[in-house]
């Protein structure tokens, strides 16, 4: 447990929030079961960014799914991550591809997707996903099918 403790900078220490947009506050640890393939869920229910244009404030749970290799995401760091946007200006669909590929260079899993459940502007709600499963392998598959059979369902 030291050791992990070593390895990671968020964790355990006074939390100092980002004032823009930080993905190098992203940390990962080793997954000890890179044997098995399973599902990690990680739900976001503050998520906050910014519109680009107007400057105001948007508001999304997002979900995201992925199947681990080697490393993991650590949640203190996703956290501070994920809090990073409330002062970069993005649009919905930017932002969930954007913390897709962030997740995609720091964890290289074998399969990911992130969903953001936008609460309504306007009166439009956006829900946008993306995904992508590591190419060449059967999780590569796993991403077209599972994007051909979408939408997904519009609950959290």
């Amino acid at each position: 447990m030291e050791r992990l403790k070593e390895e990671l900078n968020a964790l355990g220490r006074k939390t100092e929030y980002p004032s823009g947009y930080a993905p190098q506050l992203l940390e990962t640890f080793v997954n000890r079961h890179p044997e098995y393939d399973y599902w990690v869920r990680l739900h976001c229910p503050e998520f906050t960014s910014l519109c680009p244009v107007t400057g105001q404030p948007d508001f999304a749970t997002l979900r995201i799914d992925y199947v681990p290799d080697v490393r993991m995401v650590e949640s203190k760091s996703l956290k501070l991550y994920l809090f990073s946007f409330r002062n970069h200006g993005a649009f919905h669909e930017d932002c969930v591809n954007l913390i897709m590929k962030d997740l995609i260079r720091l964890m290289e899993p074998k399969y990911i997707e992130v969903t953001g459940f936008f609460t309504p502007r306007g009166g439009i709600r956006i829900l946008p996903y993306c995904n992508c499963g590591r190419p060449g392998t059967k999780y590569e598959s796993w991403a077209e099918q599972r994007l051909a059979n979408y939408p997904v369902h519009d609950h959290e």
